[in-house]
C-alpha cells in the first residue's frame, strides 16, 4: 500500500537538497512541539469542535447508510468460494505481509489450505511483487517467504553509493536484490506459475512506466506460459523494477518493440502510481455475460505492508525534513484513498472486504528501508500472531475505527483525549506520553525469534 513509504520516494528530495544546499536559517526558539514532548497530535482535541465534526460529518454514518444497500450474493455465488489477494508495497515492511500469510496457513483458514481453493488472483506491487509469486503458488512456499523476510540484511538487498549516486541513475546498487529474485525464479517455479495460469488463475505485478508516469500491470502467468527464451529474465526485470524505490534503486530497463522498432522502457516502483491494485477473477470469453462477470461473493483480501496512519515523529526544522514529511503524508493519504475506493467497489459489487495492516500501537521502524534482521523478524512475528489467532482482518476501510476521524478545531485551546492506538516514535523507539501512564493501552511486544 504503500507504507513502503517513509524512506522511499523521498530520495529525489535528498538529491535536490544536497545539490542546492537546502538549509533553514538558525534554530527555533520557544515552546517545543507536541511530538518532541511525546504527544500524539491525534489525541490533541478541541472537544466541542470534534464532537460536532463527528456527529455531522463522520464517515461512519455514510458507511452505515451504504451498507444497507450492499449487493447480497446468492448462495450459488458464495459456494463458488472465489478469492483475490492484493499485496501492497512497503519495503522492509513486507515482513509483516509474509508473517500474515504464514500465520494464515497455520490457522488452517487460508485459501489453498484444508481443501479450500487457492486464490483466483494475486496482485502485487513493490515488496508485494516479490511476495506475490510465492503467495500465488500456495502455502508450500511459506518457508521461502519466512527466510526472505527474517534473515536478510541491508547487504543482501543493496549497496549504498550516495556520492556516485548523486550523478547517476540511483543512490544504491540493487544487484544483490536482483540476484535473490533470480534465485527465487527457478525454472520449476516458472513452470508452476504457467501451470496455474493455464487452470485459469492469474498473477499480476504492477510497475510504473517512468517517462509516461503510467501504471502498468503485467500478466506474469501469461509470460511464464509463452515458452520463450527471455521469459524468465523479463519476469525478473518486472519484479525488480516494481520494487525499485524511486531515486534509491535504479529502474528496470525493459526492451519493447513498437511497430517493428526497438525501444527501451524504464519501469520503477508500481507504488508511486498505485498503492495497491485489484483485478477480478478471470472469466473465459464465452462466459463473459453479466452473470458470468458478477463479482458478488468474492472474498477480497488486502494486506498492507505498513500502517494505515503514520506514527508521529519529531520534525527537524530543515527544508529537506519538511519536504520528506510532506511526501510521506501524501503517500499515506493515497493509500487510504485506494483502500476506501476498494471498499466502495465491494459495496457496489457484493464482494467481501478484508483488510490487514500493521497495528497502530506496534513499534515498527519509521523507515521502510530498514533492512535489519531484528525489526523485520518482529514484524513477521506480529503478522504471524495476528493471522494464526484469527485477528488479522478488519472489514472496514480507513476512517471508521477509533481515532481515525479527522481532527476539527475551533481554535488552539486543546485538551489531551485518548482517541485510539498510536505512537510517537523517536529514533525508532516509542516515546512515553506525559498524559498516559505505562500500560494505559496495550503495547504489542512480539517474540524475539521467528515463529515456526
Amino acid at each position: 500500500m504503500y507504507p513502503r513509504l517513509l524512506g522511499s520516494t523521498l530520495c529525489g528530495f535528498l538529491i535536490l537538497a544536497l545539490a542546492v544546499g537546502c538549509q533553514s536559517s538558525g534554530h527555533r526558539r520557544g515552546p517545543g512541539t507536541p511530538a518532541k514532548a511525546g504527544l500524539n497530535t491525534n489525541n490533541l482535541v478541541d472537544p466541542a469542535a470534534q464532537a460536532e465534526a463527528d456527529d455531522l460529518g463522520d464517515v461512519k454514518h455514510m458507511v452505515i447508510l451504504a451498507e444497507k444497500h450492499k449487493k447480497v450474493p446468492s448462495p450459488e455465488q458464495v459456494a463458488r468460494r472465489r478469492s483475490v489477494l492484493c499485496l501492497s508495497g512497503g519495503g522492509s515492511y513486507g515482513a509483516f505481509a509474509a508473517g500474515i500469510l504464514c500465520g494464515w496457513t497455520a490457522s488452517g483458514d487460508r485459501p489453498g489450505c484444508n481443501g479450500r481453493p487457492n486464490f483466483d488472483v494475486v496482485t502485487g506491487i513493490s515488496t508485494g511483487a516479490l511476495i506475490a509469486p510465492l503467495a500465488f503458488l500456495g502455502p508450500e512456499h511459506d518457508e521461502e517467504l519466512r527466510k526472505f523476510y527474517t534473515t536478510v540484511t541491508q547487504k543482501d538487498i543493496f549497496k549504498a553509493r550516495p556520492i556516485r549516486g548523486l550523478f547517476s541513475i540511483a543512490l544504491a546498487d540493487n544487484t544483490p536484490l536482483a540476484n535473490m529474485v533470480s534465485d527465487m525464479l527457478t525454472p520449476e517455479l516458472i513452470q508452476k506459475v504457467a501451470y496455474e495460469h493455464q487452470k485459469g488463475r492469474r498473477l499480476y505485478v504492477g510497475t510504473t512506466e517512468l517517462e509516461g508516469k503510467r501504471f502498468v500491470f503485467w500478466d506474469v502467468g501469461a509470460i511464464a506460459s509463452r515458452g520463450c527464451p527471455g521469459d524468465r529474465e523479463l519476469i525478473k526485470q518486472i519484479l525488480v523494477g516494481s520494487a525499485a524505490i524511486p531515486g534509491f534503486f535504479p529502474p528496470s530497463k525493459i526492451p519493447v518493440t513498437v511497430d517493428g522498432k526497438q525501444y527501451v522502457e524504464l519501469h520503477g516502483d508500481g507504488g508511486t502510481s498505485q498503492s495497491i491494485f485489484f483485478r477480478p477473477p478471470w472469466v473465459p470469453p464465452e462466459q463473459r455475460t453479466p452473470e458470468g462477470m458478477d463479482l458478488a461473493g468474492v472474498e477480497l483480501y488486502m494486506i498492507v505492508s505498513g500502517k494505515l496512519y503514520a506514527d508521529a515523529t519529531p520534525l527537524k526544522e530543515r527544508s529537506l525534513s519538511i519536504a520528506t514529511s510532506s511526501v510521506t503524508t501524501a503517500l499515506y493519504g493515497q493509500a487510504r484513498g485506494d483502500l476506501q475506493r476498494m471498499y466502495l467497489v465491494c459495496l457496489m459489487s457484493g464482494m467481501n472486504y478484508n483488510l490487514a495492516a500493521i497495528p497502530p500501537d506496534f513499534p515498527a521502524p519509521t523507515s521502510a528501508t530498514t533492512f535489519e534482521t531484528k525489526p523485520m523478524t518482529e514484524m513477521f512475528n506480529e503478522g504471524y500472531l495476528m493471522a494464526s489467532s484469527g485477528k488479522a482482518w478488519r472489514n472496514t476501510p480507513p476512517g471508521l475505527e477509533a481515532g481515525e476521524s479527522p481532527l476539527k478545531r475551533y481554535g488552539t485551546d486543546l485538551t489531551h483525549q485518548y482517541r485510539g492506538p498510536g505512537l510517537v516514535m523517536i529514533k525508532d523507539k516509542p516515546a512515553p506520553s506525559p498524559f498516559l501512564a505505562p500500560g494505559a493501552y496495550p503495547m504489542v511486544v512480539p517474540p524475539s525469534g521467528p515463529m515456526k
